[in-house]
């Protein structure tokens, strides 16, 4: 059957729910009381730019990820099939799946000259397909025309391509599985994301379904070598007391609690891998590490652990033709994310060949290059209680105090020759060196404000995006 088409033009992302601004959540961030995973945190905390990769069989079409085959109001599909043909249809594409050309290298490659430095990689999305050899299930990429292939555990190479290139490598992994006859039972029809039975009258396929994803879990901890992140998605799924009026409002929650035994899974997890961080995005508790915020950036800095999940392109995964950020949108976005105290986890999907799409590869050299100058006002780097002032963000070395003033500049857009700016004054003996040059800039108070002199030789420079200024601040 040829590829369908399917335009999602409400197109939802990969995870749940979207925009809800991690400023706004009623429930207060726990930090661990592990100091192993307490000070994983802060190590991740430093990184501050990762990739999380998409990939799986909905790459072979080129469609939105999983989604399609969830029966929701907002989902279109293919008018001239019934719901269950359509269902067989996507459920049969790992017979087409066959990532001959599939290059891990290439993507930790790209991340690495990007100025990325943590990976999160898709081993199993909603529709249940594991990008992992998994021992509990066939529907998986071990099992179709690339299981001859001496690196058909996807999962196994892509970590290690990217441990050595010194990332720190997480596992996506969706609790829900709309695959798995314990989840989506076939006597009945499939209503939403929700698994589709009352688990009060049948807790025996709960039970089943529970094991199922321990065990799974299990093998990712146990099998993959060093895992600094356990990414758990899919956030209706979720126990009883951890659903309050803002959870409720978001919708798309069954009657009952879909509750998995996270502190069973956490436990053996971390029994596994000592110190691993557990992202169980929007369950607010102990075994949310960090919050993401996805597609959006909260409106004021946090002093939590958190991640914006934003997309390079339109979509998470490979779809054909859509349109990508330029490299002064994604470079603006990071900077405002890292002065408000997050990181930014950016999102490129592979093709169904195994490689990564030609613009994927350009965008991510241009935002490389100006990382490679001014990383230093990014990485390991902490809040400041003036975060920004108009188009400037400013941000503080963790590790020496030195302060960074970022000044974001508009495509094409001229650079001023005086720049200036009222808060974050630099101590009165402080040198301000601008990283694009590493020289000296001239500068003066005057009236409780900085005065800059923007040399020729900066106001010249092309593709420049933001000027990076370094100051030693006035202490107090």
């Amino acid at each position: 059957m040829k590829a369908i088409s399917i335009l999602l033009l409400l197109v939802i992302s990969a995870t749940f729910p979207l925009t809800v601004p991690a400023q706004e959540a009623a429930t207060p961030y726990e930090w661990p009381q592990d100091t192993l995973v307490r000070a994983n945190l802060e190590k991740w905390r430093d990184q501050k730019f990762g990739m999380i990769i998409h990939w799986g069989l909905y790459a072979v079409p080129g469609i939105v990820e999983s989604w399609s085959i969830c029966n929701e109001e907002w989902i279109t599909r293919d008018t001239t099939k019934t719901y269950e043909e359509y269902k067989r249809w996507y459920f049969g594409l790992n017979k087409d799946f066959n990532p001959v050309n599939f290059n891990p290298e290439q993507w930790a490659h790209a991340a690495k000259d990007a100025g990325m430095k943590y990976l999160v990689f898709t081993t199993k999305h909603h529709d249940g397909f594991c990008m992992f050899d998994t021992k509990e299930t066939d529907f998986k990429i071990t099992n179709g025309p690339f299981g001859g292939n001496p690196r058909a555990n996807v999962a196994k190479y892509v970590f290690e391509a990217f441990r050595k290139e010194g990332f720190l490598v997480g596992a996506y992994f969706s609790k829900p599985d709309w695959h798995s006859e314990n989840y989506w039972w076939p006597v009945n029809a499939t209503a939403d994301r929700n698994n589709n039975y009352d688990i009060r009258q049948y807790p025996w396929r709960w039970a089943k379904f529970k094991q199922f994803v321990y065990n799974q879990v299990s093998e990712l901890t146990h099998d993959y070598g060093k895992l600094d992140i356990l990414w758990l998605d899919g956030g209706w799924v979720r126990p009883a007391e951890t659903i309050n009026d803002e959870v409720r409002s978001w919708g798309h929650l069954t009657p009952w609690s879909q509750d998995i035994d996270m502190p069973k899974i956490a436990t053996m997890a971390r029994n596994a891998q000592p110190g691993l961080l557990i992202v169980d995005r929007t369950v607010h508790g102990p075994y949310e590490n960090y919050r993401t915020p996805e597609q959006n950036i909260p409106s004021s800095k946090l002093d939590i652990p958190w991640e914006s999940c934003i997309t390079l392109g339109s979509d998470w995964g490979y779809v054909p033709k859509q349109n990508f950020k330029t490299a002064p949108v994604v470079i603006h976005k990071l900077v405002e994310i890292v002065a408000k105290g997050g990181s930014m986890l950016l999102g490129v999907g592979p093709k169904p060949d195994g490689t990564l799409p030609e613009e994927v590869i350009s965008r991510l050299e241009e935002i490389g290059a100006w990382m490679k100058t001014n990383g230093e006002a990014i990485y390991s780097t902490r809040t400041m209680d003036h975060y920004s002032e108009q188009n400037i963000f400013f941000t503080q070395s963790r590790l020496t105090g030195q302060c960074y003033a970022i000044v974001c500049l508009k495509e094409n857009e001229l650079t001023p020759d005086v720049l200036e700016w009222s808060v974050n004054l630099p101590a009165k003996s402080s040198d301000v060196k601008c990283l694009l040059t590493g020289k000296k800039i001239k500068w003066t108070e005057k009236d409780g404000k900085i005065i800059l002199t923007v040399p020729e030789e900066v106001r010249k420079t092309k593709n420049s995006y933001a000027l990076v200024f370094s100051f030693k601040p006035i202490k107090g």
